[in-house]
């Protein structure tokens, strides 16, 4: 059977009495596991006093979770098995390092795949990788401050009008995308400061590709407008998102964590409680403006157009 191990790591400004206390309690997990929040009605029972639980739930399947082993403030074993939507065996292991101020935390976990999935292992290793990287982003958002700014709101089905834009098409690697959508963004509101009649909504972002073998999105920052101009402004295209019925999750909270949301939404894909429309790549639309919002108020509307 195909083998697998994912590592990810986080620096947390917390000392390691305080983010042991809360890794050997997975009575405490529902506030930073980044399975959790993609399905607020799972099924949960807790047992031995916060060493073990189960779970059943329809998008993140059926498991349970075990702690095996601890040494205080350094380390915590577990043995996690999933039920469905295949049964496989997991062990984990959380490390923790003190470094001065703050503490590095390391997730490991050696599992493996059913043999008829043996061409998923990179695929597979690189989505748990990122739910690792989602799950230590809110376990460090929980240590620090006692909650994680990242709320969704399953807003459903509705009608989407559709929209002309001009936009900044690039690709990026996702270690630095932040930054680049900050520099792509700062572009397009200097040509809106002086074209303010132009534009015609909300600020969105279009995704064409997402590849996490290769840590890479392909993305289109856009402005909605009333009309193109012409000529286009120097490194931007045009284009338009046709009117068309979607599903949309928003998500509130930091940007930072707005991977909950697009996780969730793949889950739901997978679950088949959606179905795509082909040609109409899905994007996300920012409902108030993060210069003078703060962080854990931003509103972010993430959009799959569906049939």
């Amino acid at each position: 059977m195909p083998k697998m191990h994912i590592e990810r790591s986080i620096a947390i400004n917390a000392p390691v009495e305080k983010i042991y206390a809360i890794i050997s309690d997975l009575r405490q997990w529902s506030g930073w596991s980044p399975w959790m929040v993609m399905e607020p009605e799972v099924n949960i029972s807790y047992a031995d006093e916060g060493k073990y639980y189960e779970w059943s739930g329809k998008r993140i399947g059926d498991g349970n979770m075990r702690i095996i082993g601890t040494k205080e403030n350094v380390s915590v074993d577990l043995d996690l098995n999933f039920l469905k939507p295949w049964k496989s065996h997991a062990d984990v292991r959380l490390v923790l390092h003190p470094h001065g101020d703050h503490t590095h935390v390391a997730w490991h976990m050696n599992s493996s795949l059913p043999f008829f999935l043996f061409f998923m292992k990179k695929m597979m290793e690189a989505y748990v990788g990122s739910d690792f990287e989602r799950g230590l982003d809110m376990l460090k958002a929980f240590t620090e401050t006692g909650a994680v700014p990242s709320k969704l709101d399953f807003k459903g089905f509705s009608t989407f009008d559709g929209c002309s834009y001009i936009g900044i098409a690039t690709t990026s690697s996702l270690d630095v995308v932040d930054k680049q959508m900050e520099s792509d963004f700062g572009k397009l509101w200097a040509y809106a400061a002086n074209h303010p009649d132009q534009l015609a909504g909300d600020a969105l972002t279009i995704y064409h590709k997402w590849d996490l073998v290769k840590n890479k999105v392909s993305y289109t920052a856009c402005l909605p407008v009333k009309n193109l101009p012409n000529p286009l402004p120097a490194g931007m295209v045009s284009g338009s998102i046709p009117a068309t019925k979607i599903y949309t999750l928003r998500h509130i909270g930091r940007y930072h964590h707005l991977g909950n949301a697009w996780s969730t939404l793949m889950a739901m894909f997978r679950n088949k409680e959606f179905k795509p429309a082909k040609n109409i790549h899905p994007f996300e639309i920012y409902r108030n403006n993060p210069r003078d919002t703060p962080e854990e108020q931003l509103i972010t509307d993430v959009n799959f157009a569906v049939k």
